[in-house]
């Protein structure tokens, strides 16, 4: 007697359930294989690489982590502010944290350094660090490092106890301020310069915070600036002049605007009255433009966009008339996006992690 064809149907799923879970434990081998241990950056070429682990702002948006920049200069790593979610995106784009020399901070508003603790921590442990990471920022850094070393105590004895100290070095726990002073009417200076990389602090204009700094990185003939928070600084684009790549900061005010109108509408007094203060110390589109056309960029990134196009169609409208400043190549970061500067080339070259 046959089985029937609901028996053979009970077979047949059977077998198709056996080749799923094959086929998911084969892709899963393969997913390990290629990802896990490798180092993505061993195939980049010397120069510059930019990793954009942050493109957004402290509005919600799933796709954006608050605003980040690492460098990988040769062999040598910086990250460049600190936000909400970035570290996991650097880790996911394959940054190496076992080059990372150090930190550094734009200014001390929360969602540039609401990310640091976890920054601290995959240093210590990813980055298998025997000494804290070096933080350099402006006045008020030693507080911020020293309240997140008091709030990560518990966890690093867990760590240590768990993992021993021969994986979670009991000296690589925690970080160590570097506090920049950079005196009044002085607009930049080098704050590091070492094995043919240097780093110059830019002053910029935030109030009320004071001071906020922008930055210049150079390395091998090429450079990329970074301009924090701020509006459109004549010391900024000064001191970015020639740069590879200008990656500034950018708010769109009639985005805003239309935003407070509506919160006002609802009755969200409160919420719309930031609303109507943010712009007073954020920089337009068009004022990075103006920025990136002045000081001869060869390429302006607009980063740290408050609010974020949400999709490609609302690209065009957040940028307004940007274009029409500045004609050289001008792009919305992304979170995963990396902007390379082969030395010894005039490229600026640009790729996804994910």
């Amino acid at each position: 007697m046959g089985l029937g064809i609901a028996g053979l149907l009970v077979i047949v799923g059977l077998i198709l359930l056996a080749l799923r879970d094959r086929l998911a434990q084969r892709a899963f081998d393969t997913a390990i294989e290629q990802n896990v241990g490798v180092d993505r950056s061993a195939a980049l070429p010397d120069g510059i690489h930019v990793y954009v682990c942050g493109s957004g702002s402290p509005m919600p948006d799933a796709d954006r982590a608050g605003p980040c920049l690492a460098v990988l200069a040769g062999r040598q790593g910086f990250i460049f502010d600190a936000g909400a979610g970035s570290i996991r995106k650097l880790g996911r784009m394959g940054f190496p944290m076992d080059r990372l020399r150090g930190a550094y901070l734009t200014h001390l508003h929360s969602d540039h350094i609401d990310g640091l603790g976890e920054l601290l921590l995959q240093a210590w442990i990813a980055g298998s660090r025997g000494t804290p990471l070096p933080v350099s920022g402006p006045a008020g850094t030693d507080q911020v490092i020293g309240g997140l070393i008091q709030a990560y105590k518990l966890d690093s004895g867990y760590r240590i106890a768990h993992h021993g100290p021969a994986v979670a070095r009991p000296g690589g726990f925690g970080g160590t301020a570097q506090i920049i002073d950079l005196p009044e009417g002085q607009p930049s200076k080098v704050v590091y310069d070492q094995n043919g990389v240097k780093i110059t602090v830019i002053r910029v204009i935030h109030d009320p915070v004071k001071p906020a700094f922008g930055y210049r990185l150079d390395y091998k003939g090429r450079s990329v600036a970074i301009s924090g928070d701020t509006i459109y600084a004549p010391d900024f684009v000064n001191a970015a002049r020639g740069a590879d790549v200008m990656f500034h900061e950018a708010l769109n005010p009639k985005m805003i605007g239309a935003m407070q109108a509506q919160l006002a509408k609802r009755g969200r007094a409160d919420s719309a009255k930031i609303m109507g203060d943010i712009p007073g110390y954020h920089a337009s589109p068009e004022d990075a433009a103006r920025a990136a056309m002045e000081a001869g960029a060869k390429a302006l990134v607009l980063y740290h966009m408050v609010p974020a196009p949400p999709a490609k169609l609302i690209e065009r409208l957040f940028v307004g008339d940007a274009p029409k400043i500045y004609s050289g190549d001008l792009r919305l970061a992304h979170d995963g996006m990396i902007v390379s500067l082969p030395a010894g080339s005039q490229s600026v070259d640009y790729s996804e992690a994910f």
